[in-house]
């Protein structure tokens, strides 16, 4: 996400907040907003596939989605 988009989505927000946004504009806003959203996600996921967990033992191994996990 540019810092354009986000100056927009901000623009767009004070906009709404003084009661002077069209239409147009609130379908841009939620556009960007979901654009917004998903760029969050896409970097949270990337930072934690970048984590691992050191076991007791002190083996050190990969933080698996939970969909992976085997639960004991």
């Amino acid at each position: 996400m540019t810092d354009e988009k986000i100056k927009r989505i901000n623009e767009l927000y004070k906009k709404k907040k003084e009661g002077t946004i069209t239409e147009v504009e609130l379908a841009e806003q939620q556009k960007l907003r979901q654009e917004y959203v998903a760029s969050i996600r896409r970097n949270l996921r990337a930072s934690l596939d970048n984590v691992s967990i050191q076991e007791k033992d002190g083996t050190i191994r990969p933080l698996k989605p939970r969909s992976q996990r085997q639960y004991e």
